[in-house]
């Protein structure tokens, strides 16, 4: 039976931490605080924003909340988003993604007007080039930095090992493998195009399933000895939960992949719990950075 590597015990840590840092702040005059800015009434960006404030309130920093109608213009969206970067007071904004259809051709245009000192969610090219280059333009995608926190958390090295990232994206992907370049670790990325995924998988010590399709992580992509971190989030509607069939699943056939594999992060209760605490960190990282 591997050893789960749960999200829960990572951010109790990672809180406590956090609530230091955060009085050691107030002390010296500054109160962090977010800034969140919503287009309308999506049911996921309201899930996450309660999310985010209730971790944030935990933490002790203070939530500030632009809710704009969902027809918003893109020059008032930008205007809002000018607004922040020249107020002193909000150290990170939270920009809730995709936007309205009318506004996604505009998106990344959009995204750039944002000061890159505040894009605690990653969501510039500036902060992209960050994680690229290993400099703090910005800050880090907090999904793939939450696997990053697992892997310390759990003591897990990564100096020397064959680590292996199913997914390319800008937003996991990409991004996690940089972030175990800097580990140290010997990165492969396998994408679509790939040629027997199960082999180079089966190859790693570590590896990352981002690819975000559901049950695609079988028993031929593993061995034992591996630390598999399952990144993604899908709906599985055969899943039987508590509260009935639907529910939340990774990558990994979990009932396949957890009996051969060393370690396992479980889908909910691993990446996607610590995400919020890195978010919450990146602000008060950004609070920090003022007083440097």
């Amino acid at each position: 039976m591997a050893k789960q590597l749960l999200g829960k015990e990572v951010t109790a840590a990672m809180n406590e931490k956090l609530q230091q840092r955060v009085a050691a702040l107030k002390e010296k005059g500054v109160t962090p605080k977010l800034a969140i800015v919503r287009c309308g009434e999506n049911p996921s960006d309201l899930s996450y924003e309660k999310g985010a404030t209730s971790r944030a309130e935990l933490i002790g920093v203070d939530v500030v909340k632009f809710v704009l109608p969902e027809d918003v213009t893109k020059e008032a969206l930008i205007d809002q988003i000018e607004a922040i970067n020249v107020d002193d007071t909000i150290h990170g904004c939270l920009l809730f993604r995709p936007l309205p259809k009318h506004l996604k051709a505009d998106q990344d245009e959009i995204c750039n007007h944002l000061a890159a000192c505040k894009d605690v969610d990653s969501m510039t090219d500036l902060s992209n080039a960050g994680v690229f280059m290993g400099k703090k333009l910005g800050f880090a995608p907090c999904t793939p930095q939450a696997c990053m926190e697992i892997l310390d958390y759990y003591g897990i090295d990564c100096t020397g090992k064959k680590a292996v990232v199913i997914g390319r994206s800008l937003v996991v992907g990409k991004p996690a493998a940089m972030m175990l370049l800097g580990k140290n670790a010997t990165v492969t990325v396998c994408h679509t195009k790939t040629r027997d995924v199960q082999a180079v998988a089966r190859e790693a010590d570590i590896l990352v399933s981002a690819a975000g399709v559901l049950k695609s992580l079988t028993k031929d992509y593993v061995r034992p000895g591996q630390i598999v971190i399952d990144v993604s989030m899908n709906w599985a509607p055969d899943k039987v939960t508590s509260k009935g069939k639907g529910g939340m699943a990774g990558d990994a056939v979990f009932s396949e992949v957890e009996p051969v594999v060393e370690a396992i992060t479980p889908v909910p209760g691993g990446v996607g719990a610590v995400t919020t605490s890195v978010l919450i960190g990146h602000v008060v990282e950004a609070a920090e950075r003022t007083l440097a």
